[in-house]
């Protein structure tokens, strides 16, 4: 684990950074997630051996600082990833965004066409999250109400619903961060982050997990030139249910063709 100084916020984002000659892979997770505890069994994976691999615990989750007075919105979130990836002296970077991170890796995109080359969305929140939706519940409280109760009462009705993995990862987040975001997340990008993704000059590719009905989705991304794949045996939490069919999709979408 190392660890990257905000300065502008005087605090610290921990990453784990593998070694490798190929492009970068930058992986962002999403709400309730962390790069430590989600992705390092899929950048293990010898699919993805050759390429740097950076994971990152986003500010407020897994191990990285948690301060009070960050809005954890979306689109702070990639403001600092942008300064991070200067620090690291990254070209040519592949950002691959998951659910909530898909729409942080688009915005991290439209920062940076300089610097990131390629973006991999895996099940990406590209409109605002709707009913049903873990955002929109986390959101519908109040930030006071969520700290005080509903973070304790989320937690213990993922663990009742078998929900451990998402559970155990969840836990470690500052409840203000986990709402802050989701509430972000709710509200949707100001251009939409649909109408972001389809605007950037990069080649862009969505992977979704065989057991996620997505018919419609996949349609209207093919549309405008996103291209698909598909991890078999997994829904949407495909990192932990099939990391090596998620670390092939990854290699097979970072292979598309250079432009639209």
């Amino acid at each position: 684990m190392r660890e990257h100084l905000i300065e502008a916020l005087g605090c610290r984002m921990r990453y784990q950074d593998l070694p490798g000659t190929e492009r970068p892979l930058l992986f962002i997770h999403g709400l309730g997630c962390a790069g430590s505890f989600d992705n390092t069994e899929v950048a293990a994976q010898p699919a993805l051996a050759g390429h740097r691999r950076i994971l990152v615990d986003l500010l407020g989750a897994g191990y990285s600082d948690a301060p009070a007075d960050f809005d954890y919105r979306v689109s702070s979130h990639a403001r600092y990833l942008s300064r991070f990836i200067d620090t690291l002296g990254l070209h040519e970077v592949i950002a691959i965004g998951h659910s909530l991170g898909g729409p942080v890796a688009i915005e991290l995109a439209a920062l940076r066409p300089d610097a990131i080359m390629r973006l991999i969305l895996t099940e990406p929140n590209l409109d605002p999250s709707g009913e049903g939706s873990t955002s929109r519940a986390i959101a519908s409280a109040s930030e006071r109400t969520f700290v005080q109760r509903g973070f304790r009462e989320l937690i213990e009705a993922s663990l009742r619903d078998g929900n451990t993995m998402w559970a155990a990862t969840a836990a470690r987040w500052y409840p203000a961060a986990l709402h802050r975001f989701a509430c972000s997340g709710a509200a949707g990008g100001d251009p939409s982050w649909r109408d972001a993704l389809y605007c950037l000059p990069i080649p862009s590719a969505c992977i979704f997990g065989a057991n996620t009905p997505s018919e419609d989705e996949r349609a209207a991304l093919a549309a405008h030139g996103v291209a698909l794949e598909t991890v078999p045996n997994a829904g949407h939490s495909m990192a932990w249910e099939n990391p090596s069919g998620l670390a092939g999709a990854i290699l097979r979408a970072a292979s598309h063709r250079e432009a639209r």
